[in-house]
Parts: structure tokens; C-alpha cells; sequence
């Protein structure tokens, strides 16, 4: 699961005012720590490199898909508080 979230109107401004947060749970691929993985990953304009970047990602690993879920909803929640509404998977 993945998706992108921004803020309605976004993709009216011009690239230097707009961010983005990436929301995904992975499956660990690490034999002797399996589970579930959940990433946030923040991305905004940078000047000094004059494009987007991408922040490192926030993470926390889950030993069941459902606690996983749960804990990537609470992400979700918490970014729509803040503004971040629209979502990538909102087109499908």
C-alpha cells in the first residue's frame, strides 16, 4: 500500500511552494526481523539543490499486517489534520 497526499490547490502553485508526504507499508524483507514495515517520507522545494527532495523517511516496523494498518491510519489521519487531503489514490 502507497500513496501520495498533498494539500487541495497544490498543483496551482508554483513547484517551490508545494509539498508532498508519501504514506506506504512495506513487507520487511529482512529474514530474521520479518513484519511490516511503515514509511512517511516528506518532500518539499530545496534551494540549494533547486528541486524537490525527498527528507529521509520516518519508519517503524510492525510484526502483524494489521498493526501495521492500523498505525499507517493514524499517519493518515494525522497528515489530514494538518492540510494534506488530496491523495494520489483518490484518482483510482
Amino acid at each position: 500500500m502507497q500513496e501520495v497526499l498533498t494539500k487541495p490547490g497544490n498543483e496551482s502553485l508554483p513547484l517551490s511552494e508545494q509539498e508532498f508526504y508519501e504514506l506506504c507499508i512495506e513487507e520487511s524483507s529482512n529474514v530474521w526481523r520479518p513484519g511490516f514495515i511503515v514509511k512517511q517520507t516528506h518532500a518539499k522545494w530545496s534551494e540549494i539543490d533547486q528541486q524537490v527532495m525527498w527528507e529521509e523517511p520516518e519508519w517503524e516496523r510492525w510484526p502483524m499486517q494489521n498493526r501495521a494498518r492500523e498505525k499507517y491510519e493514524e499517519r493518515l489521519q494525522a497528515l489530514r489534520v494538518k492540510g494534506f487531503t488530496r491523495s494520489d489514490m483518490d484518482l483510482f
